[in-house]
């Protein structure tokens, strides 16, 4: 969007980074769609164990609600940038919430397993159209500086707090049914597109032939850059493991040990509450402590959990069994969430970069889509946890392995991510 349109959508920029009327609109609809696709995930989560029971479904058909999530996230991802070109991100973003909208009330409605798990794929191609749609208004609607940061903090901090508000919204719905779940975000979609129709900026006219023939080489190329390919599989280890833990201890504690949905909701929390409380103060961790470090200690932490699951692979009682590793993954996020993201901005050429994100973004989403589906099978198998902890045992070595090798120099994140790379930005 030109300066005069951004001006005209969004108001003159108030000046020192501040935010007028129309700012604050525009990262309020922003940060509320963001908190919904995260308690999207979450909601269904608890739920599992319900909807297992009713429809009948395996360890392995029921995990799907979560990894086909995952994979229309994913694939939007990597193919989405075509059609905002094309459409205009404004367009792309509304066609989204509406699109979602829908799928959550046909997801309620199904009846059968395969209707179910494809209105999830398409809630998360809806979704991931919305999020990286998201930040390309803020860049637009928000001046670089102190506002722009602050903006994209928020925006980050609501997508980290929307999971956990979906764990406590999951155990007050259930209580009505699991529909309830795959409904509830339907009406708040809409309450979101409403005011979005009104202040999100309007799109400027796009040469919609050049786009797509200058991203689809930088993707490629993306995928040569040794270095964006190892912190794609750290953070695909970090976050497919992270799943797939809290499916297990999910169906564990409410199939095995007769917990209601509302319990297991809350004892899910160590792993997600420590993220949403860190997230901003992550850009001083990171000065602090180098984005290398705090990588390799945020994948050695969840290793640490799933390490002591083999050793111990009881999961009762709470305290000594799920709590420890729980809070060990939910260390590894706060340690090394933002600083995989950081590492991942600053690899390759600055025009290959959006490219590189989303090849990154959609790793991390399919770390998911390949654990949790070798996780259900392997429980649906009856070979019990000790398999699926050794499975995520693995993958988290391997994330970790990607961590702790050497880096060439040329990969160090750029002085905005951490002071004194050449001293900090090891592992």
């Amino acid at each position: 969007m030109s300066g005069g349109a951004t001006a005209r959508a969004t108001g003159t920029p108030p000046a020192h980074g501040g935010w007028d009327v129309r700012h604050r609109a525009v990262l309020l609809v922003l940060s509320a769609n963001m908190i919904l696709d995260a308690i999207e995930v979450s909601l269904v989560l608890v739920a599992l164990p319900d909807v297992r029971a009713e429809l009948g479904l395996s360890p392995l058909a029921v995990q799907w609600l979560m990894s086909g999530f995952a994979l229309g996230f994913a694939v939007a991802l990597l193919t989405g940038a075509r059609l905002v070109a094309r459409l205009g991100t404004r367009r792309v973003y509304l066609a989204a919430m509406l699109g979602f909208a829908v799928a959550s009330v046909a997801g309620g409605f199904a009846d059968d397993p395969v209707t179910l798990v494809a209105t999830r794929v398409v809630k998360g191609l809806c979704a991931a159209l919305t999020a990286p749609a998201g930040l390309a208004i803020i860049a637009d609607a928000f001046p670089e500086g102190p506002g722009r940061r602050r903006a994209v903090s928020v925006y980050a901090l609501c997508g980290a707090a929307g999971f956990t508000a979906g764990l406590l919204l999951s155990g007050a719905l259930l209580q009505a049914g699991w529909r309830w779940t795959l409904w509830f975000p339907a009406p708040l979609a809409l309450l979101v597109l409403v005011p979005a129709l009104r202040v999100l900026p309007r799109d400027r006219p796009r040469g919609a032939p050049a786009a797509p023939a200058v991203r689809v080489p930088s993707a490629a190329r993306a995928l040569r850059d040794g270095v964006l390919v190892r912190t794609a599989v750290g953070a695909a280890a970090l976050n497919g493991t992270y799943h797939s833990v809290l499916f297990l201890v999910t169906l564990h504690v409410q199939e095995r040990q007769g917990w209601p949905p509302w319990l297991n909701a809350l004892a899910l929390l160590p792993a997600c509450v420590p993220l949403a409380v860190t997230v901003p103060f992550a850009g001083r961790m990171t000065a602090r402590w180098g984005v290398g470090r705090l990588i390799a200690l945020g994948a050695a932490a969840p290793l640490a959990g799933y390490a002591l699951l083999l050793a111990r692979p009881r999961l009762a009682p709470y305290a000594t069994g799920v709590l420890p590793v729980l809070l060990l993954v939910g260390a590894g996020f706060v340690l090394s969430f933002a600083a995989l993201n950081m590492r991942a901005a600053a690899t390759g050429a600055a025009e290959d970069r959006p490219a590189a994100l989303r090849v990154y973004q959609a790793a991390v989403q399919l770390g998911a889509v390949v654990l949790l589906p070798v996780t259900g099978a392997l429980l649906s198998a009856g070979h019990g946890g000790r398999p699926a902890f050794a499975l995520l045992a693995v993958a988290a070595a391997v994330g970790l392995a990607a961590a702790v090798a050497p880096f060439p120099s040329r990969s160090a994140p750029s002085p905005s991510a951490s002071p004194s790379p050449s001293r900090k930005d090891r592992a």
